[in-house]
């Protein structure tokens, strides 16, 4: 019989649009957040070079050390934050790290505090490993920024981890470092542990980006590849653990994951050594394309209510539109051919939402565009 831990494991409804706009020709994928650019391509010689010259083994489960002190060197240039290599760990993606760190972090029965909307697998990342979700309310109006009076309202001795995400997915809103630090202090005073997902940290538009790692030494912070340098496929992550948990985490990481690819680190160190100016203009295509996504969502007349200051996603409400997200999302699909995600993805006061990532091409966005467009002129409004 399949264990209730797994019966209650919720699908990934924007790889389920995937799945099916896959089957379909001449569809605009606009689901999910896969970048259209390619890795730099001395990170593609640098793999290739590894194999040639046999780097197929196993490494250390937490990762070689030359990739360790290349992304603590990182945080030292990026944020001025000086992170002893011994305290990183690098599974093969961000989200094993999750996992990670959640199995360090949560006993069954513990509260996770996270915020609604959220990232679509974070509640199932809790479930595994026991752990009880607690959910605090994020508002359009108010560009989907946390409130610290919701954080205190919904942090008691009964959290175990305050599971924090910016720049955000699925909102695209970025954390100011006030708000970062006074939930850091939160936590520490009821004895919870922040776990800060930063992975589209290098994708934010005229803000400034920081660490939780600027705050505090007992938080983890998760990051990786995939999404500044292109690196989806890879599967190389890396996640800072707080000192206590360092050898808990080696640990789990020996048992559950055994090691990112060898070849892989390797491009790692490469890729962190790429020149900044490539990411700039990188940052500034988004830029482009999210002013252009946001000027047409208005123009369609869903009521979008802020502008997303990082990652390549926005959430628009469509409650004016028929039928609930996913009637909507399905008719985007099947008439427009245009595949986009269901807010029902990312929690309860998402329900009314569709997510549109713009991690594609200018042009096809302006075909989505066209498409969308033309579709909402024959769909009579509630």
């Amino acid at each position: 019989m399949v264990s209730q831990r797994a019966r209650e494991v919720t699908p990934f409804i924007a790889m389920d649009v995937l799945e099916r706009a896959n089957e379909l020709d001449d569809v605009i994928h606009l689901e999910v957040g896969e970048p259209d650019f390619s890795p730099p391509e001395v990170v593609t010689e640098t793999a290739v070079e590894s194999l040639r010259v046999g780097n197929t083994n196993y490494t250390a489960a937490r990762g070689k050390p030359e990739l360790r002190r290349a992304i603590a060197d990182r945080y030292d240039r990026e944020y001025g934050v000086d992170v002893d290599p011994g305290r990183i760990v690098v599974p093969p993606g961000s989200s094993p790290g999750l996992l990670l760190a959640m199995a360090a972090v949560v006993d069954p029965g513990e509260e996770v505090v996270l915020t609604d909307p959220h990232y679509a697998c974070y509640p199932n990342f809790v479930r595994t490993v026991g752990g009880r979700i607690e959910t605090v309310p994020l508002r359009a109006s108010e560009g989907f920024r946390p409130r610290l009076p919701d954080f205190e309202a919904a942090v008691d001795e009964g959290t175990g981890a305050l599971l924090l995400n910016s720049p955000a997915n699925p909102t695209g809103a970025v954390m100011d470092g006030e708000t970062l630090e006074s939930l850091v202090d939160l936590a520490e005073a009821n004895d919870a542990t922040v776990v800060a997902d930063e992975v589209y940290h290098g994708l934010s538009y005229g803000v400034e980006e920081h660490t939780v790692l600027e705050y505090t030494d007992e938080a983890f912070v998760l990051d990786g590849f995939s999404k500044r340098y292109a690196m989806t496929g890879w599967r190389l992550g890396w996640m800072v653990v707080p000192p206590e948990y360092v050898d808990a985490v080696n640990r789990l990481a020996q048992n559950l994951l055994i090691c990112a690819p060898n070849f892989v680190q390797d491009a790692g160190v490469t890729a962190l050594e790429t020149p900044p100016d490539r990411l700039d203009d990188i940052r500034e295509t988004y830029r482009e394309r999210r002013d252009l996504l946001v000027d047409a969502v208005e123009d369609w007349g869903l009521d979008l209510g802020y502008t997303p200051d990082g990652a390549y996603y926005l959430l628009a409400d469509a409650s004016d539109l028929p039928g609930d997200a996913l009637d909507v999302a399905d008719l985007l699909l099947s008439e427009a051919g245009v595949a986009v995600t269901p807010g029902v993805d990312f929690g309860e006061r998402a329900a009314d939402y569709l997510r549109f990532s713009y991690a594609t091409d200018l042009e096809s966005i302006e075909e989505a565009i066209r498409r969308i467009e033309r579709l909402l002129e024959t769909v009579e409004r509630v």
